[in-house]
């Protein structure tokens, strides 16, 4: 993908943003923040105490009152109460309502396709969508010399976009990026075979195991391993 100097920097002629300020846009909306000592702080970064409660939770009750109850519509309430409690509370206390929105929504169509099917183990069904279709736009982004730990990081490093200039850091946020996806593909590898053999227990834990804590590690081991080399003076 060759891109002119004037699509990566200022606004285009046609008032279109240019990629440059697409890119900023993205990386001010993930979340991802460097902490006080200049390291990602990977708490933060997925809303803190508060965000890991949001995600955890309503997965966590559902998979909890399935597995001693099998009532399909007793624990799917409970995952949507959890979901739209966090939400209510954030409008309560004027919170940014972004990620409760979110949670709320996915609960939401999880509970439909579980509805839908009557299974349990389909509440978690929307969730391998969304891991393939990340997959698929990271590597995306990997083949067209954008990928998406620069668009994360490089912001929050002050490199903006100058990094697609330099080859050794092109390709350190390119393996970052690997990094990220191959979290992605972990997950689907160990919880469809969970999946496809009716587990509900066994696919909730993981589901819950490889969710945040995960993508936490994931996104830490990525800017690590991105991290600029530190020139010494002479």
């Amino acid at each position: 993908m060759n891109t002119s100097p004037e699509s990566e920097g200022k606004g285009r002629p046609d008032g279109q943003p240019s990629m440059s300020e697409l890119a900023g846009q993205y990386a001010a909306r993930s979340g991802v923040e460097r902490g006080d000592d200049g390291q990602i702080d990977v708490l933060k970064s997925v809303g803190g105490v508060r965000g890991l409660a949001e995600a955890i939770l309503p997965g966590l009750l559902f998979t909890l009152l399935y597995t001693i109850t099998s009532g399909l519509y007793l624990s799917l309430g409970a995952a949507v109460v959890a979901a739209g409690a966090f939400a209510a509370a954030n409008l309560v206390q004027k919170r940014p309502l972004v990620q409760s929105l979110t949670g709320v929504i996915g609960v939401a169509i999880c509970a439909v396709f579980a509805l839908r099917s009557g299974s349990g183990t389909t509440f978690f069904l929307p969730g391998f969508y969304l891991n393939g279709a990340y997959i698929l736009a990271f590597i995306i982004s990997v083949a067209v010399k954008w990928p998406v730990a620069g668009l994360l990081f490089g912001f929050i490093r002050g490199e903006n976009v100058s990094w697609r200039n330099e080859p050794k850091r092109l390709r350190s946020y390119t393996l970052a990026t690997w990094i990220i996806i191959s979290v992605f593909a972990l997950r689907l590898a160990v919880q469809l075979p969970l999946y496809l053999a009716d587990n509900v227990a066994a696919l909730g834990t993981m589901r819950l195991a490889m969710g945040v804590p995960l993508y936490a590690l994931g996104l830490w081991l990525a800017w690590v391993i991105s991290r600029p080399v530190a020139v010494r003076e002479p």
